[in-house]
């Protein structure tokens, strides 16, 4: 992909980036190549909405402090974690298992130290694995039964999608950044 068109169009429509922006992408770019158009603007409009546009990792509810999340959050120490925000034990399993045979880990890491999903390279992995694989889709449906696996897809389609990580919660809002990252990644010869 020509990474400069990529990035002319991103800045055109959503503005400038800052350099942590910017890495964020690249870690996410790396780990999405090769899957079909809507799904990597999908993937990019959930990280983009999911990390309040940082595109850096981030804990749920990462302006409170790690004793409220121990107090508050019934799944803690499983709380969202990453771009896309893994949550609960039998996701962490998951990613735990797929990141070790992936060889991005060793074995039970992950479950060892959850933290480890706020890495950038686990984080786009738990990005792409878990939407493709419907990790967090509360009807267990996979990404390539919510978009198409070839060219666009239109507005109810990336509408649907938004339940591969939560529901309806900002649909239309996602919606807008994935026809923005559609855009950018045709402009950098993605088909």
């Amino acid at each position: 992909m020509n990474r400069a068109a990529f990035y002319k169009t991103v800045r055109a429509r959503l503005g400038p980036l800052s350099q942590s922006q910017v890495d964020g992408f690249e870690a996410i770019l790396t780990a999405i190549d090769g899957a079909p158009l809507s799904h990597q603007a999908y993937m990019l409009a959930t990280a983009w909405h999911e990390t309040a546009k940082t595109m850096q990792p981030v804990r749920e509810a990462f302006n409170l402090s790690e004793a409220w999340r121990r107090k508050n959050l019934r799944y803690w120490p499983w709380y969202g974690r990453g771009y896309v925000q893994t949550t609960w034990e039998r996701n962490y399993a998951r990613l735990d298992a797929e990141a070790a045979a992936a060889g991005l880990t060793m074995a039970g890491e992950i479950l060892a130290n959850p933290d480890l999903a706020m890495r950038p390279d686990i984080a786009a992995f738990a990005l792409r694995h878990g939407m493709e694989e419907g990790w967090y889709d509360a009807q267990g449906k996979t990404m390539a039964q919510r978009l198409p696996m070839r060219g666009t897809a239109t507005r109810a389609q990336y509408i649907n999608a938004r339940y591969l990580v939560n529901i309806q919660d900002k649909a239309d809002d996602i919606e807008d950044y994935a026809q923005a990252f559609e855009r950018a990644l045709r402009d950098g010869g993605v088909l």
